[in-house]
């Protein structure tokens, strides 16, 4: 299990660290201030009433700076960008990372349990 565990990483690594990457840097878009010369929201005009079953809502507000690019941190993100390919591996990428979860608690629970079997005194992490 080890050896998966590490080749996988090698592997994978690159890509879960793009995953990763672009990911916050989709959230931090979103939570990014506006800037102050974002325009304001349009408003209905006077005595518009929103027809019966429609939902009406003013259009999204013109997004300028860092906020325009959540599209393209979200399409990065999904791998989209790079057609069906990027988009395999970024399942493939998220099915690894599932696999490194479980295998690094299996591992770390097996070195506990070999510590433990040798009298050893027992730590959370080894030196």
């Amino acid at each position: 299990m080890r050896k998966w565990h590490r080749w996988l990483s090698v592997v994978f690594g690159v890509f879960l660290l793009w995953i990763a990457t672009t990911g916050v840097l989709s959230q931090l878009a979103v939570l990014w201030p506006p800037s102050a010369s974002a325009p304001p929201v349009a408003q209905a005009p006077a005595g518009f009433v929103c027809p019966e079953g429609w939902r009406c809502k003013p259009p999204p507000e013109d997004a300028t700076g860092i906020r325009s690019m959540v599209g393209l941190f979200h399409h990065l993100h999904s791998g989209e960008t790079f057609g069906p390919i990027g988009t395999a591996i970024s399942v493939l990428s998220g099915l690894a990372m599932i696999f490194f979860s479980f295998s690094g608690v299996w591992l770390y629970v097996r070195m506990w349990n070999n510590r433990k079997s040798r009298k050893l005194a027992p730590r959370w992490f080894w030196q």
